[in-house]
């Protein structure tokens, strides 16, 4: 499962950075920074949901 994370991780940003470079040599630098932050947030996502998963596996462990 943790592999699957880093693997779609790693997918979004090749994506974002195909993405911006193809809007910069177009010459749209505003939509390509976009797109870097909606990656950027799509990733904080992800990884906020694994903590919180985290935070609920370590509450359960200890009856919390």
């Amino acid at each position: 499962m943790e592999v699957d994370l880093i693997f779609q991780i790693a997918a979004i940003g090749i994506i974002v950075s195909v993405l911006n470079q193809v809007l910069i040599r177009s010459g749209r630098e505003e939509q390509a920074m976009m797109t870097t932050l909606t990656g950027l947030i799509v990733v904080l996502l992800m990884v906020i949901n694994q903590i919180s998963l985290l935070f609920e596996t370590i509450k359960s462990i200890f009856n919390l």
